[in-house]
């Protein structure tokens, strides 16, 4: 079992008040039928045409250890909304457990507008209750791999680097930002405690202060190589960036790497690669960094740009030109001693399909995604592979999850599968994903129920 499994306990206050509002409302009026609520995605954002999971081994955490403590029980008492609540309510939050079953694509599977990444069925007061925490958890990894895939395919073979620490949102945002990014396909990230906390490759250089701090830019080199001779990459852009080149050459075949930061990366890097290789320095690499995303990154490799690596940001763990993933969580059926009631939304662009749903997905004859199938979940057969999977019941686990090595592994094979035209940066063509004929059958049929009430 990974680690973020044997995490404390996860409070219930994770959650916005309305959950609560709602919880207690269904407590009074005795409704504690199981109830089944997908999440999924809508639209995806600009320039994006497929999205890769990630956040499950986090949500699950939660769902496996969320809890009230009586503290926080207390603090619920107090608020003015819950004045007129019954005692009993807050009985059963003491007792509170998540006891369900939860369905998931496994993380770094590309998934597509309209697919539910994940289903819970529970008792509807503990289904409502996590729905802010799983769509927070989920949207944004979810949202950080697919940017940081999209960056990945633009290096074209060559490593990216998570930067983006500094310009998160919090720290703790840093942290899953990282972890999401090498879902999505970094070599690693400069985020010491994810290194930790995740087991990530971290990589890091000297900064500009470092350089500051001595009276001569050679002797800052020479200060930092003598500290860390297998690992130093020179920092080349404090002043003048041509300049420090030459001074690295000094180190010969012992200097990893050098970085450029600032100025015209394309030029430089040429200018740079020059320099080293005259001096013999073949193997050195030559570490780009300055505000890069994947449009930068293709720009830079299209004009031939001999950089061998990249560190990437907060364009990467910002998603800075698209910052949310507006992943949705609906109710879509209730169970009932002698029913199952499908459920779902008329509303205008906002409209749902009812009942619990199984995602296929057929591939051609060279192994090529080619197009999804949405379902109801307990249709029979549908062609190619079942992408939903049971991953929690009756509140535990069904298996353990894989690593994060094998979940990178996993989306880097998704992510190969999926066929060019589907993956461009810019341009790209629209995956085909239908709603299966009974699906569609039994949507207009309910529609038409509804309609008349």
């Amino acid at each position: 079992m990974n680690s973020e499994h044997n995490a404390p306990r996860m409070s219930g206050l994770a959650t916005d008040l309305y959950q609560l509002t709602m919880a207690a409302g269904y407590h009074a009026n005795k409704r504690h039928e199981r109830a089944s609520f997908e999440m999924f995605v809508r639209r995806l954002p600009p320039n994006r045409s497929y999205l890769v999971a990630a956040g499950l081994e986090q949500a699950l955490s939660f769902l496996n250890t969320v809890s009230f403590s009586a503290g926080e029980i207390d603090y619920l008492r107090g608020l003015p909304v819950f004045a007129h609540v019954a005692p009993e309510f807050f009985e059963y939050l003491s007792r509170f457990r998540f006891s369900g079953e939860v369905w998931a694509m496994p993380e770094g599977t590309v998934a597509f507008p309209g697919e539910p990444l994940l289903r819970v069925t529970a008792p509807l007061i503990e289904a409502q209750i996590v729905e802010t925490f799983l769509l927070s958890t989920i949207n944004f990894q979810t949202l950080i791999a697919t940017k940081a895939a999209r960056i990945v395919e633009a290096a074209e073979g060559r490593g990216v680097i998570e930067f983006g620490a500094r310009r998160c949102h919090g720290f703790d945002a840093a942290i899953y930002a990282a972890r999401a990014a090498f879902i999505g396909g970094c070599i690693g990230t400069s985020n010491v405690e994810a290194g930790y906390r995740f087991g990530l490759p971290v990589y890091g250089t000297a900064g500009h202060s470092w350089t500051l701090a001595f009276e001569k830019e050679m002797d800052a080199f020479r200060a930092y190589h003598k500290v860390f001779p297998e690992s130093t990459t020179l920092l080349l852009d404090t002043y003048d960036t041509l300049q420090a080149a030459r001074l690295a050459t000094e180190f010969g075949l012992q200097l990893r790497g050098v970085r450029l930061d600032s100025g015209d990366i394309g030029a430089l890097a040429k200018q740079v690669r020059a320099i080293l290789d005259e001096a013999g320095m073949k193997e050195t690499r030559i570490l780009a960094s300055n505000d890069l995303d994947e449009f930068k990154i293709a720009d830079l490799l299209a004009a031939k740009a001999p950089v061998d690596l990249f560190g990437v940001g907060t364009e990467l763990s910002t998603s800075r030109d698209a910052p949310a993933l507006g992943g949705v969580y609906k109710l879509v059926e209730v169970e009932f001693p002698d029913r199952i009631e499908p459920k779902m939304k008329l509303s205008r662009e906002k409209a749902t399909y009812p009942h619990r749903k199984q995602v296929w997905r057929e591939s051609d004859s060279a192994g090529n995604f080619s197009r999804d199938v949405i379902a109801m979940a307990d249709e029979t057969g549908q062609p190619g592979e079942a992408l939903l999977k049971c991953v929690m019941r009756n509140g535990v686990l069904t298996e353990s999850l894989p690593s994060l090595e094998q979940t990178q592994q996993h989306s880097k094979h998704q992510l190969a599968r999926l066929p060019q035209q589907f993956k461009r940066i810019s341009d790209a063509e629209t995956f085909p994903v239908r709603f299966s004929d009974e699906l569609f059958r039994r949507r207009t049929e309910l529609m038409s129920q509804l309609e008349g009430k």
